[in-house]
């Protein structure tokens, strides 16, 4: 009984084959959204310098230490190709504050007439320099950031002086080695699942609406394997439409560098709390008209709040295994997300995930336990 509604169920998606490309090709092409996004906003901060230092004789030699900083920095981002800084020289004050107004550049530094004196009599007196720039602006903010490590390293280097410390920075996982885009993929590719939302409640009420549940209900069927026939139908559908997700991503980029086997568990589980929750929205639906219209609202939940279309992460309520619950943990997919982020950026095995996957069998079951009951009551039962 459960083959022949399974395969019943997949001639009837293949039928439906606008309901199967939506499903299918949206992910994919949020992918291509994202890449191109992700191209266009690469992050490149510009550092300006106004060298007022007027040097200083030292042992018969001129010295001008400001005009050794531009070469000195130029030097230290060509050896970390992953600083997305440029260093120009300011003519004058006014250009330079002109620049910044107009956002042509992120922060300002003034060397002052004093400057290699200063130096060059060992810190008889600390130089005084000033950066100016949009105190609001990230931009700013990050590039004074770099600007005052960047000075740090010239001063020691210019006058011999040893550091005080030194810090070596080790990366969890692989997140030295994933960018924006990277980071973007997890939940896109749950995404590729979520969109079942519609896919396998449309099969579900299809069956209502053409009467032909009527049938079904007339034969041996028992509510259980109606359930089993479509779900199993609608897991292939999740399953095809994440790798082909999956595969748009690599070739544009993405590396999944954690265990395929642990990106598949979670594909699969994913896939059935969808057709579980698909139980749900169908429960209040009699018509496809009806699933387009309703199923709008949950769609933009579980997209929007469960970090698929961006990372957020909630307050945790309580923990299972250490992993935090929030109220968000109420829609299967931000477990999922979750664990996909420590599978393909952390490089995490099953065990690494356990309470993720645990949160996602619970409310997967839990969906099925609402799912059944409203769905039976609805559409099954005989009056």
């Amino acid at each position: 009984m459960i083959l022949a509604i399974f395969k019943k169920s997949i001639k009837e998606q293949l039928r439906n084959y606008w309901v199967l490309l939506l499903t299918v090709l949206l992910a994919p092409f949020f992918v291509f959204i994202y890449y191109l996004i992700n191209e266009a906003s690469q992050p490149n901060y510009d550092i300006l310098i106004l060298n007022q230092d007027k040097g200083v004789i030292v042992n018969e030699q001129f010295l001008n230490y400001g005009s050794e900083i531009k070469p000195f920095i130029q030097k230290f981002i060509s050896e970390k190709t992953e600083i997305p800084l440029k260093v120009h020289l300011a003519i004058t004050e006014t250009f330079a504050l002109d620049k910044l107004q107009q956002k042509k550049a992120d922060v300002l530094l003034v060397v002052p007439a004093d400057f290699s004196k200063v130096l060059s009599d060992s810190f008889s007196q600390a130089p005084e320099l000033e950066i100016i720039g949009d105190l609001t602006s990230a931009s700013y903010m990050i590039s004074a950031v770099w600007l005052g490590e960047f000075m740090n390293e010239f001063i020691m280097e210019s006058t011999d002086q040893a550091r005080l410390y030194t810090v070596k920075e080790s990366a969890l996982g692989y997140s030295g080695q994933v960018n924006e885009f990277d980071l973007w993929m997890p939940g896109i590719l749950i995404l590729a699942i979520i969109m079942l939302m519609f896919s396998a409640t449309i099969a579900l009420i299809t069956e209502v609406d053409q009467k032909t549940i009527l049938r079904l209900k007339l034969s041996r069927m028992k509510a259980w394997h109606f359930l089993m026939g479509v779900g199993g139908t609608q897991v292939l559908v999740g399953i095809s439409s994440i790798l082909l997700t999956l595969a748009v991503a690599v070739a544009l980029g993405f590396e999944m560098r954690g265990s395929f086997g642990a990106f598949l568990l979670i594909s699969i589980l994913t896939s059935i709390s969808m057709v579980a929750f698909s139980l749900i929205l169908a429960s209040f639906t009699r018509s496809v008209t009806d699933v387009l219209v309703i199923g709008n609202f949950p769609l933009f939940l579980f997209m929007f709040f469960t970090g698929a279309a961006f990372p957020m992460q909630g307050k945790a309520l309580f923990h299972i295994f250490g992993y935090g619950i929030s109220w968000q943990g109420l829609m299967s997919p931000t477990h999922a997300i979750n664990a996909l982020n420590k599978v393909s950026i952390m490089g995490a095995g099953l065990t690494d995930i356990k309470g993720e996957l645990l949160a996602l069998i619970l409310v997967t079951t839990l969906y099925f336990f609402i799912g059944i009951f409203t769905f039976h009551k609805r559409h099954l039962h005989s009056k």
